[in-house]
C-alpha cells in the first residue's frame, strides 16, 4: 500500500490560489486589446430562415466583423461539426446530418448560433446584435422522444436517429416467459442543465500562419484535432491550450460551435478574439445532460433470483450530434448495464430522437449513471413486490468474491469486488437498525420518513494510454507534464503527491504542468473517472525509466555495478558506497557533468485493463405531507475505490458528486415548452443544490485493491452521482409507498410531491 499511494489527507495547494482570486481563467488571460465577441442566437425553437441580413450590424459603432456560416464557407472551411455515429441493429449506421457551426438555411433550436459580431466592447457587439435583420418561417417544434412530427433533419425520418440493441432478444424473451414471476418499472430520468460554476469560453489568436486557441475545457487534443480538420491546417500548426478551468462535469469535454467561430474571426481580423458565455447564454447552448425514459423488467426464479434483465430505453439526443451524444445512452449505459447482479441473459434496447432542444451528451458519469439508476429503481421495486427486503435481494443476486474475475453479458470483465463486505458496512456506518425509531418519531410529527439504497458500480472509462514527462530544472525544482487536465478536481495536488510518494521529491517541489499541446504532445484529456489511474500508471513508468538511467548514471559515481544499487523511493543507496544520493542529488550531478539527457524523463503507459469502482449509497429523506417538502436528513456511502492516495480529495470528489445526484433527484429539470422555448433559463426558474438543501454526507473507504493496474486504484471521479440518484429515488418511494404512490420520478420537488401523494383527489377534480 506504501509504495502505491501512502494514504495521506494533503489538502490541495492550489486552493490558496483559487481562494485569494490568483486563479488564472479563461477570461482573465486574454491577450491584452483582444475583441470581443457575442454571439446573435435563435429566438425560436424550429424554422426555415427566410431573411438574414447583418448589414446594420457590420456598419455599427465599434465593430470590426460580423460572421455568418456563409462567410466561414467561402473562406473554404469545413463547418460541419463532429459526432461519432453507433450501428443501427441492421448493421448501418445512426443518422449522421451535417451540424453547421454556424446555422445554415433553418435554425433547430432555441439559443443556436446564427451569427457572431466583434467589436471593441461587449456593450457594442451586444448592440449590434440588436441591429441584425433575422426573420424565419416558423415550423411546428418536435419536443417528446417519440417517432414523428415535424422533420428536423430528411437524414433521419420520423426523427429517429438511431435503433440500436445489445444482448441475446430471444432468450431473453425465452426467459421471461419461463419466469416464476417478473416484474416491470417505467423509470424517467430527467434533463438536466450542467451549470458549471465558469461557463464556457475562449479566445483566439493567430501568428504567421498558426492558431491558438484557449477554453476552459477538459483536454487539448481532441480540440486540437478537429481545429485543424475545420481550417485545414497540419497539427503543427494549431495550439490549444487549457488554463485554470472552473468544473467541466462532462458537459466541457466537446468541441463547441463557438470556439471555431472565434477563432475564424481572428484570422479575418489579424487580431485576437475573445468570448465568454453569460449564464443564461450558457443554459441555452451548453450540452444537457440525461433526458431518456426507459422500460424495465426483470424475470425470477422461485428463489428471487434474477433470470433476465431487459431494458428498452428512448433517449432525446436534442436537434443534432453532439459530439459523443450516440455513445451515451447505448455503448457506455451498456458497461453497467447488469450492475453488480449475476445474470447472463440481457436485452437493452435504445432508440435515439431528434428534438429541438439543444443537444445533450456527457453528464458526470455519462451513461453509468443513467443504467445505475434505472437497475437499481427496479431492484428496489421488485423487493416490495416480491415481499423481499430489497437489502437481502440485493445479496441474493450479487456476483459473488469466487466469482471474479467475472464476465458480465455486456463483455465487461469485472476484476475483483466484494459487495457483500461493502454493504454490510454500509449498513452498519447508516445505522440502519435505527431507521425504524427515527420513522415513527418523525410520524408523530405528522412526517413521512423513508430510506432507499443504491449499490452502484462504474466502469473507467476513456483511452487508457497516458504521458508523464518528468523535467528537472537547474533552481532545484522538478515539472511534470501531464495528460490529463484538472477542472477542480485537485489533479495540481494528488499528482504531484503520488510523484513525491514514488521518487523522494518533495511535493512543494515539484509543478504539475497541463493543458498546452506544444508542451505535451499527446493526452487522453480528463473524462469517464480515468485521470488518476492512466495518469500515475504513466508517472510509475515515467520513475522507472529515470531510476533507470539514475542508476546507470550512478554506478561511476559510487563506484560500483549498476546491479548493485537500489533505491527506496528516497534516495539511491549500494553496499560499500558513503553515497546515497536523492533524486534531485542525483539530476544535479548529472547537470554538473554535462549529463543533459538525463534532466528529462518522459514515458508513456498503457492500463491492462478497466477498473470497476463500486460501493452502496444509503440515503433518508423526511417528507412534510402538507407542502410536499423533501429534505435529505441523511446520507451514507461506503466505497470501494481501491488503494487511494488522498482520502480527503477522493471524499471531496464523492461529496460533489452526490450533491450533483441530490440536485438533479430533488431539484433540477429542464422544461421546454411546445414552442421550443427554454422556461428554465435562468437561476430563477432552475434551482440548483444550495448548502442547505444537503445533509451531513458520511464517507467510508472499504477498500478492495484493483489487479487491472499495479496500483490497486479504481477512479473516484463520477461515483458519487452513480449511486445518489437511485438512493434518494429509492428513499422517497419508500417514504410515499404506504401513501398509495406506486411511481415516483425525479425531480422531487415539493408541487410534484404533493400531486403524487394527492393524484386520487386531483383526478376527481
Amino acid at each position: 500500500m506504501d509504495k502505491f499511494g501512502k494514504s495521506q489527507a494533503v489538502k490541495r495547494t492550489e486552493d490558496v490560489r483559487f481562494l485569494t482570486g490568483e486563479g488564472q481563467y479563461v477570461d482573465d488571460i486574454a491577450p491584452e486589446g483582444a475583441l470581443h465577441g457575442f454571439f446573435f442566437r435563435s429566438p425560436i425553437g424550429h424554422g426555415v430562415i427566410s431573411e438574414l441580413d447583418v448589414a446594420d450590424a457590420a456598419a455599427a459603432d465599434g465593430v470590426h466583423l460580423v460572421l455568418t456560416a456563409a462567410d466561414m464557407e467561402a473562406a473554404g472551411m469545413d463547418i460541419a461539426m463532429a459526432g461519432a455515429l453507433v450501428d443501427n441493429r441492421d448493421g448501418s449506421k445512426g443518422a449522421a446530418p451535417v451540424r453547421p457551426m454556424l446555422a445554415k438555411d433553418k435554425v433547430r433550436y432555441t439559443g443556436e448560433p446564427i451569427a457572431l459580431i466583434v467589436a471593441d466592447t461587449m456593450a457594442q457587439a451586444r448592440d449590434a446584435a440588436e441591429l441584425i435583420m433575422f426573420d424565419a418561417e416558423d415550423l411546428p417544434a418536435k419536443i417528446d422522444t417519440a417517432p414523428g412530427g415535424e422533420t428536423l433533419h430528411t437524414e433521419a425520418p420520423d426523427n429517429k436517429v438511431f435503433d440500436w440493441g445489445m444482448g441475446d432478444e430471444a432468450a431473453t424473451e425465452a426467459a421471461f416467459k419461463a419466469a416464476a414471476r417478473t416484474v416491470a418499472l417505467d423509470v424517467d430520468d430527467n434533463r438536466i442543465i450542467v451549470n458549471s460554476m465558469e461557463p464556457r469560453g475562449c479566445y483566439a489568436e493567430w501568428t504567421d500562419g498558426r492558431v491558438h486557441v484557449a477554453q476552459n475545457g477538459q483536454g487539448v487534443w481532441v480540440h486540437k484535432g478537429y481545429l485543424a480538420k475545420a481550417f485545414g491546417l497540419e497539427p503543427e500548426m494549431v495550439r490549444v491550450t487549457n488554463p485554470d478551468t472552473g468544473g467541466g462535469f462532462g458537459m466541457k469535454g466537446m468541441t463547441y460551435n463557438e470556439y471555431f467561430c472565434v477563432a475564424q474571426a481572428a484570422r479575418v481580423l489579424d487580431r485576437p478574439v475573445r468570448w465568454m458565455s453569460e449564464r443564461t447564454e450558457a443554459m441555452l447552448s451548453d450540452n444537457g445532460g440525461r433526458d431518456l425514459t426507459s422500460l424495465a423488467e426483470f424475470a425470477f426464479d422461485a428463489n428471487n433470483k434474477i433470470t433476465a434483465y431487459r431494458v428498452t430505453s428512448k433517449c432525446n439526443l436534442g436537434a443534432y450530434n453532439s459530439q459523443f451524444a450516440q455513445f451515451i445512452q447505448t455503448q457506455l449505459f451498456s458497461r453497467v448495464l447488469m450492475g453488480v447482479y449475476d445474470v447472463q441473459t440481457t436485452w437493452l434496447q435504445v432508440d435515439g430522437f431528434y428534438t429541438n432542444t439543444v443537444p445533450v451528451d456527457a453528464y458526470r458519469g455519462a451513461g453509468r449513471p443513467e443504467a445505475i439508476y434505472v437497475l437499481e429503481r427496479l431492484m428496489d421495486r421488485a423487493a416490495r413486490e416480491l415481499g423481499v427486503d430489497p437489502w437481502e435481494l440485493r445479496r441474493i443476486n450479487f456476483i459473488k468474491p469466487d466469482q471474479f474475475p467475472y464476465t458480465a453479458a455486456t463483455g465487461e470483465t469485472y476484476d475483483v469486488g466484494d459487495f457483500n463486505k461493502v454493504l454490510a458496512r454500509a449498513a452498519a456506518q447508516a445505522d440502519r437498525k435505527g431507521f425504524e425509531a427515527r420513522k415513527a418519531a418523525d410520524a408523530e410529527r405528522g412526517l413521512l420518513r423513508g430510506q432507499g439504497l443504491c449499490y452502484y458500480i462504474e466502469s473507467i472509462l476513456g483511452d487508457p494510454s497516458e504521458g508523464a514527462k518528468v523535467e528537472f530544472n537547474a533552481d532545484g525544482t522538478v515539472n511534470i507534464y501531464v495528460g490529463t487536465q484538472s477542472n477542480g478536481q485537485g489533479h495540481e495536488t494528488v499528482y504531484a503527491q503520488f510523484l513525491s510518494d514514488q521518487s523522494g521529491i518533495p511535493a512543494d517541489k515539484i509543478t504539475v504542468i497541463q493543458g498546452d499541446s506544444d508542451l505535451i504532445a499527446q493526452g487522453g484529456g480528463t473524462g469517464g473517472s480515468r485521470s488518476v489511474t492512466t495518469q500515475n500508471n504513466a508517472t510509475l513508468a515515467t520513475v522507472s525509466k529515470m531510476t533507470e538511467a539514475f542508476t546507470a548514471f550512478l554506478a561511476d559515481e559510487m563506484g560500483v555495478p549498476a546491479s548493485e544499487i537500489s533505491f527506496d523511493d528516497e534516495r539511491f543507496r549500494a553496499e560499500g558506497s558513503n553515497l546515497t544520493p536523492t533524486m534531485l542529488e542525483v539530476a544535479e550531478m548529472a547537470r554538473e557533468k554535462g549529463r543533459d539527457d538525463l534532466l528529462t524523463h518522459h514515458e508513456r503507459a498503457t492500463l491492462p485493463a478497466r477498473s470497476f469502482p463500486n460501493g452502496a449509497h444509503v440515503a433518508e429523506v423526511v417528507i412534510d405531507p402538507e407542502t410536499g417538502i423533501v429534505v435529505t436528513d441523511r446520507y451514507t456511502v461506503v466505497d470501494d475505490f481501491g488503494n487511494l492516495i488522498n482520502p480527503m480529495l477522493a471524499e471531496g470528489q464523492v461529496h460533489g458528486g452526490v450533491a450533483q445526484g441530490v440536485g438533479q433527484a430533488v431539484q433540477e429539470r429542464v422544461v421546454y415548452d411546445v414552442d421550443g422555448q427554454l422556461l428554465t433559463a435562468s437561476f430563477m426558474d432552475y434551482a440548483m443544490p444550495r448548502a442547505a438543501d444537503l445533509p451531513y454526507i458520511s464517507f467510508t473507504s472499504e477498500p478492495v485493491p484493483s489487479t487491472a493496474n499495479v496500483m490497486g486504484m479504481k477512479g473516484c471521479g463520477e461515483a458519487g452521482t452513480v449511486g445518489a440518484l437511485a438512493a434518494v429515488s429509492n428513499a422517497v418511494q419508500d417514504a410515499l409507498w404506504e401513501h398509495g404512490v406506486r411511481q415516483a420520478d425525479m425531480p422531487f420537488t415539493p408541487h410534484r410531491v404533493w400531486e403524487m401523494m394527492h393524484a386520487d383527489r386531483i383526478a376527481a377534480e
